[in-house]
C-alpha cells in the first residue's frame, strides 16, 4: 500500500500519525471552502484548526499559487517537507514539519491566528462531516452513490 502512494501522500501519512500523538484528529484532502483543497486538516484536543500543506519537491512548492488562500481557515499554518527539501525556500512566518511516511516533527512552530468563532464552528461540522463519510465509505462503497451533494 505504501508504494500505491504519490510524494504528496506519503508525507500527510506521516503527518497525520504525528499529529495523533499531539492528540489531533485529522483528515487529508479536505475542502474548507469552494475551489480550496488542503492537503491536511487537522483537529484538535481544544477544538485549534492546523493545515498542512505537504510538498514533495521545489517544483511543487513554486506551483501552489493558493497557498496564501489557506490562512484564513486556519489556526495555525504548517508546510510538511522530506529532509531533502530546501527548507530556505519556505516562507519563514508559517510552520515547518519535516516528515516521512512513519512520523513527522514540527521544526518551527507556526504563529497563531485565531479563527472566529462563527468560522471554526462551520469548519468543525464540515470536518466531522467529511471525516464520517470517509468512515461509512470505507464500510460501504457504494454509498458514496446515495449521497447529494
Amino acid at each position: 500500500m505504501l508504494e500505491d502512494l504519490q510524494p504528496g501522500q506519503r508525507l500527510a501519512r506521516g503527518v497525520a500519525r504525528h499529529l495523533t500523538r499531539l492528540g489531533f484528529v485529522s483528515v487529508e484532502e479536505f475542502v474548507p471552502a469552494r475551489g480550496l483543497r488542503v492537503d491536511v486538516m487537522g483537529l484538535g484536543p481544544k477544538g485549534e484548526l492546523w493545515v498542512i500543506e505537504c510538498k514533495s519537491s521545489r517544483a511543487d512548492f513554486q506551483s501552489d499559487a493558493k497557498w496564501q488562500g489557506y490562512l484564513e481557515w486556519c489556526d495555525r499554518y504548517f508546510w510538511a517537507v522530506d529532509l531533502a527539501f530546501p527548507t530556505e525556500l519556505l516562507p519563514q512566518e508559517t510552520g515547518l514539519i519535516i516528515a516521512d511516511p512513519y512520523d513527522a516533527e514540527v521544526i518551527r512552530m507556526a504563529p497563531e491566528d485565531r479563527l472566529p468563532a462563527a468560522r471554526r464552528k462551520v469548519l468543525i461540522q464540515k470536518f466531522a462531516t467529511h471525516a464520517a463519510r470517509r468512515l461509512q465509505a470505507l464500510r460501504d462503497p457504494g454509498v458514496l452513490g446515495l449521497v447529494s451533494p
